[in-house]
């Protein structure tokens, strides 16, 4: 079993690679990267002679698929939506079963701040996502889109329960990685950067399709705020959410819900910051002239901030789960709720980040790998984890030391 990751030498990529290389049965993981040092560093971290380095750039659309036809396995962990879409449309081409990390596959991409994709000749934008799935179910490919914490183990846990259900209404998952409650004092906006700033900045702005009273509408991201009690798995601590994006399959995988959003978790005080950057025009992407230069105010932003977001020594970080799904079993109205909260693995250099979103790909790749997994085309976490193989990747999670807990209030 031989297995490809994009974005290898990353902090999600080399946890990924990190957890499959203790896989007896993994005889072999490549990590892909376009900077050969990087490379070597990632290698040397991961500690496995499984681990072979390969210097590409994806633009050479040639040697990337001859690359992946020597492997059985892909997994993509790029950061943006132009790399991503570019190596998995080139994977389904080669008929590489494949896994991704982003969400913004399923079924129809969001036309807002595209990060540059670049879409086929005469594809547009709305059938974009449509177009790759029937591609992947003609060439057999299975493409399991939006991997990993959220969206990943928030529709997994979501898709079970409304699969427990005689009839689920209302769903809402609460997702979000924050710094442990020492940092969140020692940074602006309570935050700390654990993965792609520069994709977080854009869930913030950017329009937002969620359910309600049983129909898709757009919304503002940052909308529907909510301050809530983590009361569960020995926590006790008041948090904060409001609406972004990160689980789109869910509008079409579960269109009969009422309801349905998912929000990102903040420490107390980070949304009401975030509001005020938005209005103070700081998140903007329009170029505007400052002294007789054009200036970005979101690359200005980022690049003032971001050394301010970053871990000092000694900082870790947590994820957080909080879902609610309500609806009706054997004639009675239920709640089921889903909590984690998960922190970092100091030991191993892992953070909890990189815990919750690589080994949920890791498990989902070896899955694969294994034929649990049989839909063809893009499948959403919440159908490609199910029944009996939703309990056996609990059980994988348990062996990582990541627990979920299953509520059931009547």
């Amino acid at each position: 079993m031989k297995v490809l990751i994009f974005g290898g030498s990353g902090k999600i990529g080399s946890a990924v690679a990190w957890d499959l290389s203790k896989d007896k049965e993994i005889k072999q993981i490549g990590i892909v990267g376009r900077r050969e040092e990087d490379l070597k560093k990632a290698k040397t971290k991961i500690g496995s002679k499984k681990v072979l380095i390969h210097v590409l750039d994806i633009e050479n659309k040639r040697e990337t698929s001859k690359l992946m036809k020597q492997y059985d396995v892909g997994v993509v962990t790029l950061p943006n939506r132009k790399s991503s879409y570019q190596v998995v449309a080139l994977a389904i081409e080669a008929g590489l079963n494949i896994v991704n990390s982003l969400e913004e596959f399923h079924r129809r991409p969001d036309r807002y701040e595209t990060e540059g994709l670049k879409l086929p000749k005469g594809v547009s934008l709305d059938n974009y996502g449509e177009w790759l799935h029937k591609k992947a179910v003609e060439k057999g490919v299975t493409f399991v889109d939006g991997m990993g914490f959220a969206p990943g183990l928030s529709n997994i846990t979501l898709g079970e329960g409304i699969r427990k259900m005689d009839k689920a209404t209302d769903a809402v998952a609460r997702v979000g990685g924050i710094p442990n409650k020492k940092a969140a004092d020692k940074h602006p906006l309570k935050y700390m950067i654990t993965w792609a700033f520069e994709h977080v900045l854009r869930e913030y702005m950017i329009k937002v399709r969620v359910i309600r009273n049983g129909k898709p509408v757009e919304v503002d991201a940052g909308e529907d705020y909510e301050k809530f009690m983590f009361n569960r798995l020995g926590r006790k601590e008041v948090l904060e959410c409001a609406i972004t994006p990160g689980m789109p399959s869910f509008l079409f995988s579960r269109p009969k819900l009422n309801s349905f959003a998912e929000k990102t978790v903040r420490w107390p005080g980070h949304w009401q910051g975030i509001q005020t950057l938005k209005e103070c025009g700081l998140l903007d992407l329009e170029p505007v002239n400052f002294n007789g230069v054009k200036i970005v105010p979101r690359e200005f932003l980022s690049s003032i901030i971001t050394p301010k977001l970053l871990p000092n020594k000694g900082e870790s970080d947590a994820c957080v789960m909080y879902n609610t799904l309500i609806g009706v079993e054997r004639g009675k109205k239920v709640k089921r709720e889903y909590y984690m909260w998960e922190e970092a693995d100091a030991k191993n250099g892992l953070s909890a980040m990189m815990r919750v979103t690589a080994f949920p790909v890791a498990i989902t790749a070896k899955f694969l790998l294994q034929g649990l997994i049989e839909e063809k085309g893009i499948v959403p976490p919440e159908d490609a984890i199910k029944g009996n193989v939703y309990t056996k990747f609990i059980k994988e999670l348990r062996k990582r030391n990541i627990k979920i807990l299953e509520t059931k209030k009547v």
